[in-house]
């Protein structure tokens, strides 16, 4: 299933939906159609398991065509919100886990040219996180090097806490897209919460991707577009840390919930590692797109004086 958080009006709540072919079906009135209590938010859907996604599956083909009104929206007539827009938690991002992106980093951002020997981690709060066509901020008087990142995000769907590789995928509600936008001046003496955790620095969406309509994540080309013109593409089977990797190294220490999510890392391409640098700027248009999963499209604008 393709989920969403979307609204109809602008001033109205966020509301938690399935896209079933050109429709965003609302997932709790379709509930109250059959005398079912689906839930409201994506949260809460996560929070009850698999069982819940097989009875919405189930009323989905039960009402095919039969639905009443009011039950289903033109997708063309809704604003898509992020997936999660306010996640419980910092998402836990990933640096360097493609190889090449290993060897550009270490040409231009100081980091080592060896490749890690376990995932490294970071995190991005909450606030940070935007939906599609939502503005990528740009202040200027606190970066001249604002970055893109485009990355496979992984959404955990029950308690992970010590688990091993072999269990990790069973961990996994499904998948999104994320750019992890980075200001490359902003780090702290190789900290990067700041450079990475400002606001709008997390654009999301704009589905989340059930995992069992995902085949194989670790084969999913991803790429990236500044103003049409591409600057990454890769595939997933290039990530240095797999996903059970990740899944059973942050849960080595750190409790993994449900509704929490892991980007999984950029490939190369970035504007820190090309030759002259480049960076977003107001005005720029970029696009990140997730093979089966989607396009997340922002704008750059321009903040503060």
């Amino acid at each position: 299933m393709r989920l969403v958080t979307y609204r109809v009006a602008a001033a109205s709540e966020g509301r938690l939906g399935v896209v079933h072919g050109e429709l965003v079906v609302d997932v709790e009135r379709l509930g109250a159609s059959i005398g079912l209590p689906f839930p409201a938010t994506m949260l809460d859907l996560i929070d009850q398991g698999p069982d819940a996604l097989a009875a919405l599956d189930r009323a989905l083909k039960d009402t095919d065509g039969k639905r009443a009104p009011g039950l289903a929206v033109p997708v063309q007539n809704v604003k898509m919100l992020a997936p999660i827009p306010r996640p419980r938690k910092n998402i836990f991002g990933i640096g360097l886990n493609y190889v090449e992106h290993v060897a550009e980093s270490a040409r231009t951002l100081d980091t080592s040219k060896e490749l890690p020997a376990k995932p490294v981690v970071f995190s991005k709060p909450p606030t940070a996180v935007i939906a599609d066509g939502e503005p990528i901020q740009h202040n200027a008087a606190m970066t001249q090097q604002l970055d893109w990142e485009v990355e496979l995000a992984v959404i955990i769907g029950k308690r992970a806490t010590r688990i091993s590789k072999a269990d990790a995928m069973s961990h996994v509600f499904g998948y999104s897209v994320i750019n992890d936008v980075s200001a490359r001046d902003n780090r702290r003496a190789g900290q990067w919460i700041f450079s990475k955790g400002q606001d709008s620095y997390c654009p999301f969406g704009p589905a989340i991707v059930t995992a069992d309509e995902i085949a194989d994540p670790h084969n999913l080309d991803l790429w990236l577009r500044k103003n049409g013109e591409e600057k990454q593409r890769s595939n997933t089977r290039h990530l240095l840390f797999d996903i059970p990797t990740l899944i059973a190294d942050t849960s080595s220490g750190m409790t993994l919930e449900p509704g929490d999510i892991i980007a999984t890392g950029t490939p190369a391409g970035v504007g820190a590692g090309r030759d002259p640098q480049e960076w977003m700027w107001p005005g720029d248009v970029i696009e990140c797109g997730v093979d089966g999963i989607g396009i997340l499209r922002n704008p750059v604008v321009k903040i503060g004086e």
